[in-house]
């Protein structure tokens, strides 16, 4: 019976819960859903890791190739994430080419990780004008239940934490290229940027939404932290926020960003 209510009358069902300060999976409206997350899931890749934020799960794997840099950024090599919304993960969506949603997470992925500055680029260059690294991190997503950018910055934080490069040694007089496959170096990843998502209905704010509470949020508004520092906020229109509520959302961000950051580092010295 409840079932058929919550479909015929969804807005109600919700309202109905939320009076009672709960949500209708039982969490409280601070509360998030359990993160778990696993490096080194794919054997072929050269950092990978799936991550789960409740029943929302994306894998990411990364591929390093060697290529030149570009001539504006002679001294840097390259960190290109692509996200993926296949029909396996949700059915809103249909084989073809990617669909919006996947792209404006693509940008917005892209987006976390240059204001992070999670990552030196310099670091990835062999030669400057020369020779590169190009690490291609593909993210995608098996269940979506809400919540996908801070289960993909989650999956690529933990993948590239888990990337070991071959030494290449270069002679520009010949232009000619050694790599030993052998002599592999981790990343120097500076820091590990922590996503959280927040979502409005009525005049209730809740974290770590579900999809459901995602289709039925007045707005939505994603938050991006490092080492207790603000550096990206997300907010694609709908109903406003009071600087307070905005203040607040940070804070918890905050409070979840060192939960995150402490599951990665724990899964990485499991590794």
């Amino acid at each position: 019976m409840s079932e058929q209510y919550k479909i015929l009358h969804p807005v109600k069902y919700y309202r109905d819960y939320l009076a009672h300060k709960i949500r209708p999976d039982g969490r409280e409206f601070g509360e998030y859903r359990p993160i778990v997350v696993n490096l080194g899931s794919i054997s072929t890749a050269d950092g990978s890791a799936i991550a789960k934020v409740g029943r929302t799960t994306v894998v990411c794997g990364i591929k390093a190739e060697l290529c030149q840099p570009k001539a504006e950024t002679a001294n840097e090599g390259f960190l290109i994430p692509n996200v993926e919304l296949p029909p396996l993960c949700s059915s809103k969506f249909r084989p073809g080419p990617p669909t919006e949603q996947a792209q404006v997470a693509t940008q917005l992925v892209a987006d976390i990780l240059k204001n992070s500055d999670c990552l030196d680029l310099k670091t990835l260059c062999i030669f400057p004008d020369k020779l590169a690294w190009c690490l291609y991190a593909d993210l995608i997503c098996l269940d979506l239940d809400g919540a996908l950018i801070d289960a993909c910055v989650i999956a690529l934080m933990a993948a590239l934490k888990s990337v070991t490069l071959p030494g290449v040694e270069y002679d520009p007089a010949l232009d000619n290229k050694q790599v030993n496959v052998q002599d592999r170096k981790a990343l120097n990843v500076a820091n590990i940027p922590s996503s959280t998502t927040f979502a409005v209905f009525d005049d209730n704010i809740f974290i770590d939404p579900t999809v459901e509470e995602e289709d039925l949020s007045t707005a939505l508004v994603t938050i991006v932290v490092k080492e207790e520092e603000l550096c990206f906020v997300h907010k694609p229109g709908g109903s406003m926020l009071t600087e307070e509520q905005l203040l607040n959302c940070v804070e918890e961000s905050k409070k979840r960003a060192t939960v995150i950051e402490e599951i990665i580092e724990t899964a990485f010295k499991s590794l």
